[in-house]
C-alpha cells in the first residue's frame, strides 16, 4: 500500500536534502580550511628559514664589506674607484691623503690635471705636489660601469733602483777607463808617427796629404771615443731643448759623404715627417745616428746600400729606420747587441751601442733590432719628441734660424 505523498511529507524530504547538502559543504570547508592551515604552516616555515638565511648572508657580507673596508684603509697605496662618466665615487685615505680634496665627484681628468704631474723618464709614473712619484695602474670594472685606478709610491723602488743602477755605472766605467786607455793610446801613437813624418825634408808633398789624412782619420777616431766615453758617463742624463729635424738630417748627410767615397756604399735619406721643431738632444741623436750608421758601413763589407727612413707613426713621436744590406747577425749577438763593452769588432770598445741604447732612453724612446746573417740589419727608433707646440715651458715662442730655433 503506497503511502500518500503529503505537502508535510515533500517539505520533510526537501529538508532532508538540504541538510544533507549543508553537511557536505561543511566538511568541504572544514577540510579546505584545513589545507590552508597546512599550506600557510609550510609557508611561515618557509618565510623563517628564508629570512634567517638572509640574515645569515646579510651579515656575512656586512663583515666582509667590513674587512675590505679595513683592507682598503690599510692598503700603502691611493684607491680611486670611477663610475661610467670617469667621476670619483670613492676612494680610500691615502687617496685624499695624495690627492687632496676635493675628490667625490670631481672628474678624473681634472683631478689628474689638479694634482699629477707627468714625468719626461716614464709614461706610466706621475709625480704629486708633494714631490712623491707613484705608478698608475688602471683596470676596468664589470660591465663597463667604471674602472678603479691604483696609485702606488714608487719613490724608494726608484731611489734604489737608482743605487743599484749606479753601482753598476761606476764599475762599467771602471771598466771603461782601461778599455779606453788602449783604445786611445794605439791611434794616438799612430797619429804621433804620422805627424813625426811631417816635417822631414826627404818626404813629398803627396805623402804629407797622405800622413795628414791619417792623423785626421785617427784624431776623428779619437773624437768619437771620446764623446762615446762622455754620453756614456752622463748616464743618459741630458738637455732636451728644440731642434730643426731638417737641420739634423743636413748634418747626418753631410757627415755620411767623406765615408760613402772610401767605403763606396750607397746612401740616401727619406723623410715623411711634416713636423720640423723636434723635442729633445740634437748632437747626442747625431752621435747615435752616426753610431748605428758607421756600424751598417762596416758590415757592408765592399759596396752595399744604407738607408735611413724617417716617419711620424703619431702626433708625438718620431721613427726612425736605419737599414742595411750588410752581412747582419746571429740570435747571440742580438741579445747582448746593447750590453757595455760587448764586442764583436777586433779594435772595438763595445760602447757604440750601449751609447745608442743611453740616448733613446733618455728621450723617453725604444730601439729594436732585426738581423738575419746575410740578410742586412734593420735598427728602428721610436722617440716622443716631435714637438706639437712651437713654445718652451716658460710661453716664449721660437724664430726659426738658418740652423735651428732660437727662443724669441
Amino acid at each position: 500500500m503506497n503511502t500518500p505523498v503529503t505537502p508535510q511529507t515533500i517539505k520533510a524530504e526537501r529538508l532532508t536534502d538540504a541538510f544533507q547538502l549543508f553537511n557536505e559543504l561543511s566538511q568541504n570547508l572544514s577540510d579546505s580550511y584545513q589545507g590552508l592551515q597546512t599550506q600557510v604552516l609550510t609557508l611561515s616555515k618557509e618565510l623563517a628559514t628564508a629570512r634567517t638565511e638572509r640574515l645569515t648572508t646579510l651579515i656575512e657580507k656586512e663583515k666582509l664589506a667590513d674587512r675590505l673596508q679595513q683592507i682598503l684603509a690599510a692598503l700603502p697605496a691611493a684607491v680611486i674607484v670611477l663610475d661610467a662618466e670617469n667621476k670619483v665615487v670613492d676612494c680610500n685615505d691615502i687617496a685624499l691623503k695624495y690627492l687632496s680634496e676635493p675628490l667625490i665627484g670631481q672628474k678624473w681628468s681634472e683631478v689628474v690635471q689638479r694634482s699629477l704631474i707627468s714625468v719626461f723618464d716614464n709614461p706610466h709614473e706621475r709625480q704629486l705636489r708633494n714631490g712623491i712619484r707613484v705608478s698608475v695602474t688602471q683596470n676596468a670594472l664589470n660591465n663597463d660601469s667604471g674602472q678603479i685606478i691604483l696609485l702606488s709610491d714608487v719613490s724608494e723602488l726608484r731611489s734604489l733602483q737608482d743605487m743599484v743602477n749606479q753601482q753598476k755605472h761606476l764599475s762599467a766605467m771602471g771598466e771603461m777607463v782601461a778599455s779606453m786607455a788602449h783604445q786611445v793610446r794605439t791611434p794616438l801613437s799612430t797619429a804621433i808617427l804620422y805627424a813625426s813624418q811631417m816635417n822631414k825634408v826627404s818626404v813629398s808633398d803627396n805623402q804629407r796629404i797622405k800622413f795628414s789624412n791619417k792623423i785626421l782619420e785617427r784624431l776623428n777616431y779619437l773624437e768619437r771615443q771620446v764623446n762615446d766615453m762622455l754620453v756614456f758617463a752622463k748616464e743618459g742624463h741630458l738637455t732636451m731643448d728644440v731642434f730643426s729635424l731638417q737641420n739634423l738630417l743636413k748634418r747626418i748627410n753631410e757627415n755620411m759623404q767623406d765615408i760613402k767615397i772610401e767605403n763606396a756604399v750607397k746612401f740616401s735619406i727619406g723623410n715623411d715627417v711634416q713636423a720640423d721643431v723636434m723635442l729633445g738632444n740634437e748632437d747626442a741623436l747625431l752621435g747615435a745616428i752616426m753610431n748605428l750608421l758607421n756600424n751598417a758601413v762596416e758590415a757592408q763589407n765592399g759596396e752595399g746600400r744604407i738607408t735611413l727612413q724617417l716617419n711620424q707613426p703619431d702626433q708625438t713621436s718620431l721613427q726612425i729606420r736605419i737599414q742595411d744590406s750588410g752581412t747582419g747577425m746571429d740570435d747571440d749577438t742580438k741579445q747582448r747587441l746593447f750590453e757595455p763593452f760587448y764586442t764583436t769588432k777586433v779594435k772595438g770598445t763595445g760602447l757604440g751601442l750601449a751609447v745608442v741604447d743611453s740616448v733613446v732612453r733618455a728621450h723617453s724612446g725604444s730601439i729594436q733590432c732585426e738581423s738575419q746573417l746575410g740578410q742586412g740589419t734593420l735598427f728602428t727608433l721610436l722617440l716622443p719628441c716631435v714637438n706639437q707646440y712651437i713654445t718652451n715651458l716658460s710661453g716664449d715662442g721660437y724664430r726659426k734660424m738658418e740652423n735651428g730655433y732660437e727662443a724669441v
